[in-house]
């Protein structure tokens, strides 16, 4: 296992995003993409999914990327960082490249949930040597903020809206993490910003592993979610600490919970700090519903720590 890198070290990395890109005051995804790249020892390339992290640092004819970058369409960012570790294993086999190299796909819930699931599936089903990093902010944000199969249950969207006909989305999120899991890869983890040494020590540790890899990491965004802008990371933190996003980790199909809250929060701290859930307050039912899901999801998290399930 590599060495824990201090703040000063990080800090120090000329990797992650430059300034000046568009990103929403208060996004977190900018940070996300900083502890990802800098947690590399080595050059990275990245292939980046049409998304709100795509058309926020790339408006022409300006980058706020300073590694290589390649923009994909929505549901292919996993195909494209698969060919270009395809091409890199082709030129290293030839003698035409000699160093070591890191590629990362980025990309958000619904090119990873939705109409990305096809390409990551297969690219993983294959076992490119890869790192995916979901930034989850849980609605396409970008377009929007339309519904996704990643929007939690109870979420009011611009097509799951709250009103007298249904209390916003009525499906349950798809477990993303668990689906990847079930394709048996090498390595697969959940994160948050708020936890930045477990996230940057998970990061690390995917580099070092051969073959495919994937982090979900939880991404509150200000005008889907609807809190204040200097808010993020405290909305990521109480996601973590009411374990509606658990953290956790699948190293070669062992189960390991990184993160237990001495005392565990009820989800409704969380979901009361939203406007996408404000209309929930007064409907205790369906509040004891969501709290019903995320104890139910929990106690299996529990029930797996430290055991191998594949």
């Amino acid at each position: 296992m590599k060495k824990i890198l201090s703040l000063k070290e990080l800090s120090e990395r000329n990797l992650g995003l430059a300034g000046g890109h568009r990103a929403c005051a208060g996004c977190p995804f900018p940070s996300i993409v900083k502890m990802v790249l800098s947690s590399s020892d080595y050059p990275v390339v990245v292939a980046n999914a049409t998304g709100c992290m795509e058309v926020t640092t790339t408006i022409f004819p300006y980058t706020a990327w300073p590694v290589p970058w390649i923009h994909s369409a929505f549901e292919n960012a996993a195909a494209t960082i698969a060919g270009v570790e395809t091409v890199y294993k082709s030129l290293k086999k030839r003698g035409l490249i000699k160093e070591k190299i890191n590629f990362v796909a980025f990309a958000g819930d619904g090119g990873t949930y939705d109409i990305g699931l096809q390409a990551l599936s297969g690219a993983i089903e294959r076992g490119h040597n890869f790192l995916y990093v979901l930034y989850d902010n849980q609605a396409y944000m970008n377009t929007g903020i339309q519904r996704s199969s990643g929007t939690p249950f109870g979420a009011h969207t611009t097509t799951s809206p709250a009103g007298k006909v249904i209390p916003g989305k009525m499906q349950e999120r798809k477990d993303i993490t668990e689906i990847i899991a079930a394709h048996e890869i090498p390595y697969v983890a959940q994160a948050s910003p708020s936890h930045f040494g477990d996230l940057i020590r998970k990061v690390r540790r995917a580099f070092e592993i051969e073959g495919p890899k994937f982090i979900a990491v939880i991404s509150p965004c200000v005008p889907g979610w609807g809190y204040p802008e200097n808010k993020s990371i405290e909305m990521a933190k109480l996601a973590v600490e009411t374990c509606f996003w658990p953290l956790y980790e699948i190293e070669y199909g062992v189960y390991k919970i990184n993160y237990k809250p001495k005392e565990k929060l009820p989800v409704k701290v969380f979901l009361e700090r939203q406007e996408r859930f404000k209309h929930l307050i007064q409907r205790e039912d369906l509040i004891n519903e969501i709290q019903k899901k995320v104890d139910e999801k929990w106690e299996r998290l529990l029930s797996l720590d430290g055991k191998k399930i594949r």
